[in-house]
Order: C-alpha cells, then sequence, then structure tokens
C-alpha cells in the first residue's frame, strides 16, 4: 500500500514494516481528501492498517471541539494496552491537537520510543495507531517547526522519519502500488484524492461511513487487530518479511526469498502446535516461540 493511506479519510488500507504488526485509526466527518504530495513527507507507520471514517453530507454535520494548545509534549502520545479479548492489542493514540497532528520532533522522537518498546514485548501482537483528534488524522510534516529548521537541520531530520517510518519515498513506492502514469498525474498535479477515489485506484482496501460515536475506523481497526491475534506470530513475522522483500525483487528471487522465511518456522514450536491442532481438530495455540 502507498503512504499516502495516512492521510485518507473515509479509508482504511494495509501498511507494511518493523517487528510488529500496527494497525493505525481515526474518524473525520468529511472526506477531506488525499493529497499526494504528502508521499513524499512520509505520512505512515507500519507495518499497519490506516482508518479514517467519514459521514456523507446526508448524515448531518458531526460535533466540533475546540482545540487546545495547553497538551503537554508528553501526553501527545497515550499507549494503551488493551485487556480481555483485546488482550495483546496496544493503542498509540496521537494527542496533538494544536499541530493537527503533524509530526514533530518530539512526536517522532515519542512513536520511535514507543514502537521500540513494544517490539521487544512477546505479548504484543497488534498494535493500533488512532487520532484522539476529532475530525484529524495527521497533518503529515510539521511545517512550522520545519521552518525554523536550518538547513543542516533538515536533512537528519528527515533520516530520523526515515528510521522510524521506513516505508517513505512515493516518487517510488506509488509508481509500483498504482503504475508510472497515474503515479506522475497525481504526483505532478498534487491532486487532492478523497476516500472514494484512493480506493478506487487501488491506494487503500477500505471505506467507512462514521457511526454515531465517531469511531468507525477505530472499530473496524480493532476487528481486524482480533483477526491477527490468534495466527502464528513465527508465521506472521516471516510472511510479512517475505512479502516486503519480495515485492522489490523479481518473482523467481522472490520465492527464494518465501522459501528460505519458511526454513524459519520449521525448527518453531508454533509449527508443531499448528500441525498438532490440525490433528486434534482444536483452535492452536500459539506462543511465538
Amino acid at each position: 500500500m502507498a503512504a499516502a493511506v495516512a492521510t485518507a479519510p473515509g479509508t482504511l488500507g494495509s501498511l507494511h514494516a518493523g517487528g510488529v504488526r500496527l494497525v493505525a485509526a481515526c474518524s473525520a466527518r468529511l472526506c477531506r481528501g488525499l493529497r499526494l504530495p504528502g508521499l513524499l513527507a512520509g505520512r505512515r507507520v507500519g507495518p499497519a492498517i490506516w482508518a479514517q471514517s467519514w459521514v456523507p453530507a446526508a448524515g448531518g454535520p458531526a460535533p466540533r471541539r475546540g482545540y487546545s494548545s495547553e497538551v503537554k509534549t508528553e501526553d501527545e502520545l497515550r499507549v494503551r494496552h488493551l485487556e480481555d479479548e483485546n488482550r495483546g492489542i496496544v493503542v498509540l493514540g496521537i494527542n496533538r491537537a494544536y499541530g493537527k497532528n503533524s509530526l514533530s520532533k518530539n512526536l517522532i522522537k515519542m512513536l520511535s520510543k514507543a514502537v521500540d518498546a513494544l517490539k521487544s514485548d512477546k505479548k504484543v501482537r497488534t498494535i493500533i495507531i488512532r487520532s484522539e483528534v476529532p475530525g484529524i488524522f495527521c497533518a503529515g510534516a510539521d511545517l512550522k517547526e520545519r521552518a525554523k529548521m536550518s538547513s543542516g537541520e533538515v536533512g537528519p531530520f528527515v533520516s530520523k522519519i526515515r528510521a522510524m517510518i521506513n516505508d517513505i519515498g512515493g516518487t517510488q513506492r506509488l509508481p509500483r502500488a498504482i503504475g508510472m502514469s497515474l503515479a506522475k498525474e497525481l504526483i505532478f498535479s498534487a491532486r487532492v484524492l478523497d476516500g472514494q477515489e484512493a480506493k478506487a485506484v487501488g491506494l487503500i482496501s477500505h471505506v467507512l461511513e462514521q457511526n454515531q460515536e465517531g469511531d468507525a475506523a477505530y472499530r473496524k481497526a480493532l476487528d481486524l487487530a482480533r483477526e491477527f491475534l490468534p495466527q502464528g506470530p513465527v508465521a506472521v513475522r516471516v510472511a510479512k518479511l517475505a512479502i516486503n522483500q519480495g515485492m522489490e525483487v523479481d518473482l523467481v528471487t522472490g520465492l527464494a526469498i518465501e522459501e528460505a522465511c519458511y526454513a524459519q518456522t520449521i525448527p518453531t514450536k508454533d509449527r508443531l502446535e499448528g500441525l498438532l491442532a490440525f490433528k486434534e481438530k482444536r483452535p492452536p495455540r500459539y506462543k511465538g516461540e
């Protein structure tokens, strides 16, 4: 999926990278559109499913809330570990309303720290990244902060973003997702796409209508995360690796990568558990070992 999914209200699409499955969700009243130059700023975290939902015009306006400029920097990212049937799912809530959740130095630092900690936690199976700001998911780079940077500061900061969000690079990834001709058209024109248009060209997977609670996208993200939970962590990890690396090479090389990834599952306890569960006609109990 292309990086632009992160800013497409009314959409839900899958992303990939890193060591933990991520799901991202937010809600917006209207399809404000997808601005393709944002691809160059890197608007995705992955592996993930990003989501935004919208209410058609006939549905009437959603309640508006004022944005506070008094949010402390340590509150810009909230981490919640879900329990009960959602155990294993962690929610990262972006709460930088005064900056429209734009990617600042502090937010990138907090995201990086949170994801690094979660990657080493074997109990975490899926991460949901959502906005806690009504009507906004992420405005992309914090251009106000960027304008204050010297030329020497910009490069290192972009490198930090790449280290955190390693799927940025719209001029390379967008053509691979939708073809060179259409990618050039969208990037050169700086065209804004709404959710339906983004889905039509293959940038995203789902388009949702908002619910009364204003969290349709988050609920969809939870549904998808629950589908991930019972799957074998080892198998998912190597499948993700095979897909990510295989997409960058020819088919023959990709099949070799897949074979090498499968070989990593052979000595695992999870593989044996899967075979035993099939034999005993019961759900497998994977432990990621």
